[in-house]
């Protein structure tokens, strides 16, 4: 794993599901979402190419929730209920990985995170997927 980047080990929080993410674009295609789902999980996520996920153990512990045209498979650990990664509705060539699963990644790593509007999903509207906005992350002066 120490020549490639992009490739990164992951696990729930109780470790029963453990995970390698080979990242299509490093963390250029960091994000959050506004979908009902999204909004109350509040996973900021970053972007694998189909097959990117691989899992190492746990396979038997991990679970998925499918809601609305149940195109995108959402996948969590059933002991812990981290959520880990899912498959994109508007692309299902891709997973979304929690960042926060990968090991030494915090989602407040990162000063800015994009905001995707997916209240007006793309498949739904026809439309380009919109920028809803900037979810930034300001540390305390010690």
């Amino acid at each position: 794993m120490a020549g490639n980047t992009n490739l990164r080990a992951g696990q729930c929080h109780c470790g029963a599901v453990r995970f390698e993410a080979t990242l299509s674009d490093g963390f250029h295609s960091i994000r959050r979402c506004t979908c009902s789902y999204c909004r109350m999980r509040g996973a900021v996520v970053v972007m694998a190419e189909m097959g990117g996920v691989r899992l190492l153990r746990g396979e038997e512990a991990l679970t998925s929730y499918r809601f609305h045209t149940g195109s995108a498979q959402h996948f969590f650990c059933s002991r812990c209920g981290i959520y880990t990664h899912h498959q994109r509705r508007s692309d299902q060539s891709l997973y979304a990985v929690n960042v926060a699963c990968l090991d030494g990644v915090s989602p407040f790593d990162f000063a800015e995170v994009p905001v995707m509007d997916g209240i007006n999903h793309t498949n739904d509207t026809g439309q380009p997927t919109r920028r809803a906005g900037t979810l930034r992350f300001i540390p305390a002066e010690e």
